[in-house]
Protein backbone atom coordinates (compact mmCIF):
# COMPACT_ATOMS: atom_id res chain seq x y z
CA UNK A 1 0.00 0.00 0.00
CA UNK A 2 1.36 3.53 -1.00
CA UNK A 3 4.31 2.17 -3.03
CA UNK A 4 5.09 3.60 -6.08
CA UNK A 5 6.67 1.28 -9.29
CA UNK A 6 8.37 4.09 -10.85
CA UNK A 7 9.08 6.81 -8.93
CA UNK A 8 6.87 9.88 -9.92
CA UNK A 9 8.72 12.99 -11.60
CA UNK A 10 10.32 15.38 -9.11
CA UNK A 11 8.07 18.40 -9.00
CA UNK A 12 9.46 22.02 -8.46
CA UNK A 13 8.37 24.37 -6.31
CA UNK A 14 5.52 26.77 -6.16
CA UNK A 15 6.89 29.86 -7.46
CA UNK A 16 4.69 31.60 -4.77
CA UNK A 17 2.77 30.42 -1.67
CA UNK A 18 -0.40 30.76 -3.76
CA UNK A 19 0.20 28.14 -6.17
CA UNK A 20 -1.10 25.08 -6.73
CA UNK A 21 -0.14 22.58 -4.12
CA UNK A 22 1.44 19.41 -6.23
CA UNK A 23 -0.40 16.26 -6.07
CA UNK A 24 0.46 13.37 -4.54
CA UNK A 25 0.88 10.44 -7.08
CA UNK A 26 -0.62 7.78 -5.56
CA UNK A 27 -4.49 6.83 -4.67
CA UNK A 28 -3.42 7.07 -0.34
CA UNK A 29 -1.03 9.75 -0.98
CA UNK A 30 -4.15 11.59 -2.12
CA UNK A 31 -6.52 10.26 0.03
CA UNK A 32 -4.07 11.50 3.05
CA UNK A 33 -3.54 15.15 1.50
CA UNK A 34 -6.99 15.68 1.48
CA UNK A 35 -7.86 14.37 5.04
CA UNK A 36 -4.85 16.80 5.88
CA UNK A 37 -6.61 19.84 4.13
CA UNK A 38 -9.73 18.66 5.51
CA UNK A 39 -9.17 18.06 9.31
CA UNK A 40 -5.98 20.36 9.96
CA UNK A 41 -6.41 20.31 13.23
CA UNK A 42 -5.87 16.54 13.84
CA UNK A 43 -2.73 16.19 11.49
CA UNK A 44 0.70 15.69 12.35
CA UNK A 45 2.88 16.97 9.71
CA UNK A 46 6.48 15.18 10.61
CA UNK A 47 9.82 16.18 8.84
CA UNK A 48 13.22 15.03 8.56
CA UNK A 49 16.03 18.33 9.04
CA UNK A 50 19.19 17.47 6.82
CA UNK A 51 18.51 17.23 2.95
CA UNK A 52 14.72 17.39 3.81
CA UNK A 53 14.50 21.03 5.57
CA UNK A 54 18.06 21.89 5.21
CA UNK A 55 20.46 21.21 2.38
CA UNK A 56 23.04 18.63 2.22
CA UNK A 57 26.75 20.46 3.19
CA UNK A 58 29.85 18.79 3.07
CA UNK A 59 30.60 19.93 7.13
CA UNK A 60 27.51 19.24 9.24
CA UNK A 61 27.98 21.89 11.56
CA UNK A 62 27.20 24.19 9.10
CA UNK A 63 23.97 23.49 7.90
CA UNK A 64 21.13 25.02 8.55
CA UNK A 65 16.95 25.33 7.39
CA UNK A 66 16.60 26.37 4.47
CA UNK A 67 15.86 30.00 3.83
CA UNK A 68 12.17 30.42 4.37
CA UNK A 69 11.70 26.92 6.56
CA UNK A 70 11.02 28.61 9.61
CA UNK A 71 8.56 30.94 8.10
CA UNK A 72 6.54 27.90 6.49
CA UNK A 73 6.96 25.93 9.70
CA UNK A 74 5.50 28.94 11.49
CA UNK A 75 2.57 29.45 9.08
CA UNK A 76 1.81 25.64 9.29
CA UNK A 77 2.14 25.09 12.72
CA UNK A 78 -1.08 26.59 13.87
CA UNK A 79 -3.25 25.15 11.95
CA UNK A 80 -2.37 21.52 12.38
CA UNK A 81 -2.11 19.45 15.21
CA UNK A 82 1.41 19.53 15.68
CA UNK A 83 4.73 19.92 13.58
CA UNK A 84 7.70 17.71 14.57
CA UNK A 85 10.86 17.14 13.21
CA UNK A 86 12.53 13.84 13.44
CA UNK A 87 16.17 13.45 13.27
CA UNK A 88 19.22 11.17 14.03
CA UNK A 89 21.21 14.54 15.10
CA UNK A 90 21.15 15.61 19.15
CA UNK A 91 17.80 17.81 19.54
CA UNK A 92 19.69 20.58 20.91
CA UNK A 93 21.87 20.65 17.62
CA UNK A 94 18.45 20.51 15.57
CA UNK A 95 16.90 23.13 17.22
CA UNK A 96 20.20 25.73 16.93
CA UNK A 97 20.65 24.69 13.33
CA UNK A 98 17.42 25.22 12.37
CA UNK A 99 16.72 28.47 14.28
CA UNK A 100 13.31 26.90 15.63
CA UNK A 101 13.56 28.30 19.12
CA UNK A 102 11.66 31.73 20.30
CA UNK A 103 9.70 31.78 16.85
CA UNK A 104 6.02 32.98 17.11
CA UNK A 105 3.29 30.76 15.33
CA UNK A 106 6.09 27.36 16.34
CA UNK A 107 4.46 26.93 20.26
CA UNK A 108 3.49 23.42 18.76
CA UNK A 109 6.62 22.28 16.94
CA UNK A 110 8.58 18.92 18.52
CA UNK A 111 12.00 18.15 17.76
CA UNK A 112 12.73 13.93 18.14
CA UNK A 113 16.35 13.70 18.07
CA UNK A 114 18.48 10.80 18.06
CA UNK A 115 15.57 9.24 15.96
CA UNK A 116 13.44 9.96 19.00
CA UNK A 117 15.14 9.11 22.02
CA UNK A 118 16.04 12.67 22.94
CA UNK A 119 12.71 15.42 22.78
CA UNK A 120 12.93 19.01 22.39
CA UNK A 121 9.20 21.10 23.12
CA UNK A 122 8.71 24.71 22.10
CA UNK A 123 6.69 25.14 24.90
CA UNK A 124 8.95 24.15 27.46
CA UNK A 125 12.19 25.11 25.69
CA UNK A 126 13.90 22.16 27.40
CA UNK A 127 15.19 18.90 26.11
CA UNK A 128 14.37 15.86 27.53
CA UNK A 129 17.44 13.16 26.77
CA UNK A 130 18.59 9.62 28.67
CA UNK A 131 21.94 8.43 30.02
CA UNK A 132 24.24 7.57 26.76
CA UNK A 133 24.55 3.93 26.11
CA UNK A 134 27.96 2.69 27.87
CA UNK A 135 29.04 1.65 24.02
CA UNK A 136 29.60 4.75 23.16
CA UNK A 137 32.18 5.77 25.19
CA UNK A 138 34.01 2.32 23.96
CA UNK A 139 33.39 3.01 20.37
CA UNK A 140 35.15 6.00 20.81
CA UNK A 141 38.17 5.53 22.14
CA UNK A 142 38.25 2.71 19.36
CA UNK A 143 37.15 4.10 16.12
CA UNK A 144 40.60 5.76 15.24
CA UNK A 145 42.60 2.62 15.36
CA UNK A 146 39.42 0.71 13.23
CA UNK A 147 39.39 3.48 10.75
CA UNK A 148 43.66 3.71 10.63
CA UNK A 149 43.65 0.17 9.74
CA UNK A 150 42.30 0.94 6.01
CA UNK A 151 43.58 3.44 3.38
CA UNK A 152 40.17 4.35 2.67
CA UNK A 153 39.94 5.95 5.44
CA UNK A 154 41.80 9.30 4.13
CA UNK A 155 39.41 12.09 3.96
CA UNK A 156 36.75 10.75 6.22
CA UNK A 157 35.97 11.84 10.13
CA UNK A 158 34.09 11.38 13.16
CA UNK A 159 31.13 13.63 13.90
CA UNK A 160 30.64 13.15 18.11
CA UNK A 161 26.42 12.92 18.20
CA UNK A 162 26.88 12.61 22.02
CA UNK A 163 24.07 10.02 21.96
CA UNK A 164 25.89 8.42 19.07
CA UNK A 165 29.18 8.66 16.26
CA UNK A 166 29.15 8.98 12.45
CA UNK A 167 31.41 8.43 10.48
CA UNK A 168 31.50 10.59 6.96
CA UNK A 169 32.81 9.63 3.55
CA UNK A 170 31.89 12.53 1.67
CA UNK A 171 35.16 14.05 1.82
CA UNK A 172 37.32 10.94 0.96
CA UNK A 173 39.06 10.60 -2.83
CA UNK A 174 36.09 8.04 -3.73
CA UNK A 175 33.69 8.64 -1.04
CA UNK A 176 31.59 5.52 -2.47
CA UNK A 177 34.58 3.10 -2.15
CA UNK A 178 35.72 4.52 1.54
CA UNK A 179 31.73 4.31 2.61
CA UNK A 180 31.38 0.27 1.39
CA UNK A 181 35.02 -0.82 2.46
CA UNK A 182 34.14 0.45 6.45
CA UNK A 183 30.60 -1.02 6.45
CA UNK A 184 31.66 -4.45 7.18
CA UNK A 185 34.61 -3.29 10.02
CA UNK A 186 32.07 -0.80 11.68
CA UNK A 187 29.55 -3.23 11.85
CA UNK A 188 31.22 -5.55 13.55
CA UNK A 189 32.80 -2.58 15.73
CA UNK A 190 29.37 -1.72 16.58
CA UNK A 191 28.29 -4.81 17.70
CA UNK A 192 30.85 -5.62 19.80
CA UNK A 193 29.82 -3.21 22.60
CA UNK A 194 26.30 -3.19 21.79
CA UNK A 195 25.12 -0.88 18.75
CA UNK A 196 23.81 -1.00 15.73
CA UNK A 197 25.64 0.50 12.19
CA UNK A 198 22.55 3.31 10.22
CA UNK A 199 23.73 3.95 6.71
CA UNK A 200 23.05 7.56 5.56
CA UNK A 201 24.18 9.22 2.51
CA UNK A 202 28.10 8.51 2.63
CA UNK A 203 27.35 8.21 6.76
CA UNK A 204 27.99 5.36 9.07
CA UNK A 205 26.19 5.95 11.97
CA UNK A 206 26.87 3.78 14.75
CA UNK A 207 24.45 4.23 17.75
CA UNK A 208 21.99 2.07 20.43
CA UNK A 209 19.45 -0.19 19.07
CA UNK A 210 15.45 0.06 19.60
CA UNK A 211 14.74 3.60 18.53
CA UNK A 212 14.67 4.60 14.88
CA UNK A 213 12.76 7.41 13.00
CA UNK A 214 9.25 4.72 12.77
CA UNK A 215 9.34 4.31 16.08
CA UNK A 216 9.20 7.60 17.03
CA UNK A 217 6.83 9.35 14.47
CA UNK A 218 4.54 6.01 15.34
CA UNK A 219 4.59 6.58 18.83
CA UNK A 220 3.67 10.66 18.35
CA UNK A 221 1.24 10.10 16.23
CA UNK A 222 -0.33 7.81 18.80
CA UNK A 223 0.25 10.39 21.39
CA UNK A 224 -1.12 13.20 19.93
CA UNK A 225 -4.23 10.94 18.62
CA UNK A 226 -3.51 12.53 15.07
CA UNK A 227 -5.78 11.58 12.70
CA UNK A 228 -3.83 11.81 9.71
CA UNK A 229 0.24 12.05 9.06
CA UNK A 230 2.68 13.61 6.30
CA UNK A 231 6.32 12.35 6.41
CA UNK A 232 8.92 13.88 4.49
CA UNK A 233 12.05 12.38 4.13
CA UNK A 234 15.33 11.99 1.70
CA UNK A 235 18.05 9.33 3.69
CA UNK A 236 18.08 5.55 4.22
CA UNK A 237 17.52 6.47 7.84
CA UNK A 238 13.66 7.50 6.52
CA UNK A 239 12.68 4.12 5.59
CA UNK A 240 11.44 3.07 9.18
CA UNK A 241 9.41 5.94 8.91
CA UNK A 242 7.92 5.31 5.67
CA UNK A 243 7.31 1.76 7.30
CA UNK A 244 5.32 3.08 10.27
CA UNK A 245 3.14 5.54 7.77
CA UNK A 246 2.45 2.66 5.86
CA UNK A 247 1.20 0.60 8.40
CA UNK A 248 -0.55 3.30 10.43
CA UNK A 249 -2.48 3.26 7.30
CA UNK A 250 -3.47 -0.39 7.79
CA UNK A 251 -4.48 0.35 11.95
CA UNK A 252 -8.04 0.41 12.91
CA UNK A 253 -11.33 0.26 10.57
CA UNK A 254 -10.09 3.02 8.38
CA UNK A 255 -6.80 3.35 9.29
CA UNK A 256 -4.85 6.86 9.49
CA UNK A 257 -4.23 8.21 6.31
CA UNK A 258 -0.47 9.07 5.80
CA UNK A 259 1.27 11.17 3.16
CA UNK A 260 4.67 10.27 1.90
CA UNK A 261 7.44 12.65 0.68
CA UNK A 262 10.60 12.19 -0.51
CA UNK A 263 12.90 15.03 -0.63
CA UNK A 264 14.09 13.85 -3.34
CA UNK A 265 17.95 13.09 -4.29
CA UNK A 266 19.32 10.70 -6.64
CA UNK A 267 21.62 8.83 -3.75
CA UNK A 268 18.46 7.29 -2.13
CA UNK A 269 15.93 5.85 -4.91
CA UNK A 270 14.49 3.80 -2.47
CA UNK A 271 12.81 6.38 -0.35
CA UNK A 272 11.40 7.79 -4.27
CA UNK A 273 10.39 4.54 -5.29
CA UNK A 274 7.97 4.46 -2.57
CA UNK A 275 6.92 7.96 -2.07
CA UNK A 276 3.37 9.62 -2.83
CA UNK A 277 5.05 12.66 -3.84
CA UNK A 278 8.28 13.36 -4.70
CA UNK A 279 10.11 17.24 -4.15
CA UNK A 280 12.96 18.08 -5.67
CA UNK A 281 15.03 19.25 -2.20
CA UNK A 282 14.55 21.30 0.85
CA UNK A 283 14.07 24.10 -2.20
CA UNK A 284 10.97 22.46 -2.86
CA UNK A 285 9.87 21.14 0.51
CA UNK A 286 9.80 24.15 1.74
CA UNK A 287 7.70 25.93 -1.23
CA UNK A 288 5.38 22.91 -0.74
CA UNK A 289 5.11 23.95 3.44
CA UNK A 290 4.20 26.98 2.56
CA UNK A 291 1.65 26.36 -0.20
CA UNK A 292 -0.18 24.15 2.41
CA UNK A 293 -0.30 26.55 5.13
CA UNK A 294 -1.93 28.69 2.12
CA UNK A 295 -4.23 26.85 1.80
CA UNK A 296 -5.27 25.62 5.19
Amino acid sequence: MGSNPEAPAPSDPPSTPSSALPTPTTPPGQEALAAILAHPDRAVIALDFDGTLADIVPDPEQARAYPGAVEALAALAPKVASVAVITGRPAGVAVRHGGFAGVRGLDHLVVLGHYGAERWDAVSGTVHAPAPHPGIAAVRAELPGVLDKFDSWHGTWIEEKGQALAVHTRRAADPQAAFEALRGPLGELAARHGLIVEPGRLVLELRPPGMDKGVALARYVRETGAGSVLYAGDDLGDLAAYAAVEKLRTEGPDGIPGLLVCSGSAEVPELAERADLLLNGPAAVVGFLAALAERL
